[in-house]
């Protein structure tokens, strides 16, 4: 049967804000928001995830990487443009579309879909409309006021693949391992630091093609909670065996509940991960 992982994380909380398009005398929101039941929450598009993870691997996997960023020209760069996911990990993970005609004016596109699935970033807590206020000199004896929306909170995130799409299944490995890694999520245009690590994770291999993990973490208190996930291995629809968790989430009732359940609970995020990838040969080799 295929094998699948799943990977649900949850970042520290930190003040997220972006600054982007910010000008002279402009009043801005500059933070994405969705609406769940009868509050906002901020959210970061998965797009933006994407070129975090995009960045890890141009810095740790450069010669197996096809497009890459230029920061001193602030442009992308192609080392081919003809695509190739046996090749390049970014066209195997992300996938590519070449659209083009051919010489006799057919459809000659070239596309792949991506193995790598990543969900939307929500927030674990409500946006109440906090504001930050600064002012810009303009023209002589004029002062441009400016305003960004700021919020202070943690953010939680899924991602999806199936190693046996790949061209090349060592880069599940990879992909494990850039989890921990994660910086400039915002894109390019970014100029705010937040830290986008898990603090904590919950990591599933599983045959069942379905995560059942996602939006597990929420808001206990000034901490965070995973009463959802404890359930769900407590009725069977989740095999403890199935699990691993680290973080700061073990060193709550919720991660010594799981332990008891039988889940491989680890300490630390990057503990768990190099369980994952241990779990993760033996199941690709059976």
């Amino acid at each position: 049967m295929t094998q699948h992982l799943f990977a649900t994380i949850v970042t520290p909380t930190a003040v997220a804000a972006n600054n982007r398009g910010e000008g002279d005398g402009s009043t801005l929101s500059t933070l994405q928001k969705i609406t769940r039941g009868i509050d906002q929450y901020t959210t970061v598009s998965a797009e933006a995830i994407r070129w975090a993870y995009r960045e890890y691997f141009q810095q740790h996997h450069g010669d197996e990487t096809n497009r890459t960023f230029n920061p001193d020209q602030d442009k992308y760069e192609f080392k081919t443009e003809v695509f190739n996911a046996e090749k390049f990990i970014d066209d195997d993970l992300f996938g590519y579309m070449d659209a083009k005609k051919g010489s006799d004016n057919k459809d000659a596109t070239t596309k792949r879909r991506g193995a790598l699935e990543i969900s939307r970033a929500i927030s674990l807590d409500p946006y109440w409309g906090d504001i930050a206020f600064g002012s810009t000199g303009g023209t002589k004896g004029k002062t441009s006021i400016h305003q960004t929306e700021v919020h202070c909170t943690a953010y939680q995130y899924t991602l999806a693949v199936t190693p046996f799409h790949l061209k090349k299944i060592e880069r599940a490995e990879y992909l494990l391992e850039a989890i921990a890694s994660l910086r400039h999520v915002g894109g390019n245009h970014s100029r705010f630091l937040y830290e986008f690590r898990p603090e904590s994770i919950v990591l599933r291999i599983t045959e069942d093609p379905s995560p059942w993990i996602m939006g597990c973490f929420e808001r206990i208190g000034d901490g965070v909670g995973c009463s959802r996930l404890v359930h769900l291995v407590e009725v069977g629809d989740i095999s403890a065996s199935e699990l691993m968790v680290g973080g700061e989430i073990t060193r709550t009732p919720y991660g010594e509940q799981l332990k008891k359940l039988g889940v491989k609970v680890q300490g630390g995020v990057k503990a768990a991960i190099a369980e994952a990838k241990d779990s993760l040969k033996i199941k690709l080799s059976a």
